[in-house]
């Protein structure tokens, strides 16, 4: 297969270029992908006004720049990301990436950019060329969804919880320029959140032919629109950043709500658990150990600087404090306890 790349550059900085892979330009051969490709490249240019498209050019399969992925199970492929906030040197590839094999294909993230979801495509194109049917967002954190255009224009639907649209609507103008500068314009550029076509608000079933995918929308925890999603196949539950390890857990939505959704096991006959950020695990207990731990620490650290009386401005980094016996393995702990400390404080000054 060929691929067309588009040479782009950033309209206001136009030092700032990078090629664009266009999934719309897949041909079985190079004269037909540099014949639509042209007309295809004009077209994306047209609904990506912050960039400048310059040449374009044809390249197999072989030659594109790939994620590193690995089979963990029977038709299931899946992408590590970094224990790390967004940098320049990780260029926001932080996140857990995946997709499913049955007769189609389904993603389960994105990544943190145009440029990861295209390199995601190309490892997914270097195992198989069946189409891409479904590309699913476990929630709406930009680290795992921004990818998603690049599978929307393979043909994938973009299958998400009912509340993310709502829950993106209210940041994207602000992440839209928080993102580039943690990871620099370069590695943003073309970056845009996808339209959902397939809004999730009660347990769905996803056809992959003979594989089904059970998606299963969460209470309020980790965020208001957490989205679990379990391959029957072979028993493997994606988890997205209801579980956490290697980078400290982020709450942008009830501390409480995620302690209780933890505390039940989501899926008893579960093989591998894949978390949003961190290692697969084969037991429930080992993949929600540290994460249980953290948060519970930050339930109780919190409860006493409530019940001492002290103000949000004294608690905060008193919490912090209380929390650094449980900070050994968590990337960036302080500043995202510091964080989690003040939502915490919030929610449960009330209760």
């Amino acid at each position: 297969m060929f691929h067309l790349i588009l040479s782009a550059c950033l309209v206001d900085q136009p030092d700032v270029c990078a090629p664009r892979l266009l999934p719309a330009g897949d041909s079985e051969t190079r004269e037909q992908c540099l014949q639509s490709g042209p007309a295809i490249a004009r077209d994306w240019i047209a609904r990506h006004d912050t960039l400048k498209g310059s040449s374009t050019d044809c390249v197999e399969t072989s030659a594109l720049s790939a994620l590193e992925v690995k089979e963990i199970a029977s038709g299931v492929w899946f992408h590590q990301g970094e224990a790390a906030q967004l940098s320049p040197q990780n260029g926001g590839r932080i996140a857990n990436l995946a997709f499913v094999i049955g007769d189609s294909v389904a993603v389960i993230d994105a990544g943190g950019s145009r440029a990861e979801g295209e390199e995601l495509y190309a490892a997914i194109r270097m195992v198989t060329p069946l189409p891409i049917s479904h590309v699913i967002l476990t929630h709406m954190h930009p680290d795992h969804i921004l990818g998603a255009e690049v599978f929307s224009e393979a043909g994938a639907s973009v299958v998400a919880d009912a509340r993310l649209p709502d829950a993106v609507a209210r940041r994207e103008a602000s992440w839209m320029i928080s993102i580039p500068q943690q990871i620099g314009a370069a590695a943003f550029a073309g970056s845009a959140f996808a339209t959902v076509d397939q809004p999730v608000d009660t347990p769905t079933e996803i056809s992959l032919g003979a594989r089904i995918l059970d998606l299963t929308p969460a209470p309020v925890a980790h965020t208001d629109n957490d989205l679990t999603v379990l391959d029957r196949s072979t028993g493997t539950l994606f988890t997205g950043d209801l579980v956490f390890e290697g980078l400290t857990p982020a709450i942008d939505g009830s501390l409480s709500g995620w302690l209780d959704w933890l505390a039940l096991d989501p899926a008893p006959k579960t093989q591998l658990f894949v978390p949003g950020h961190g290692p697969i695990r084969t037991s429930w207990p080992e993949a929600i150990g540290p994460e249980i731990a953290y948060l519970q620490g930050l339930r109780d650290a919190t409860r006493k600087a409530i019940d001492g009386g002290m103000p949000m401005s004294q608690a905060i980094p008193a919490i912090v404090t209380m929390m650094k016996p449980l900070s050994d393995g968590w990337a960036d702990f302080a500043a995202i306890t510091a964080r989690n400390a003040a939502t915490a404080y919030t929610e449960l000054e009330w209760q």
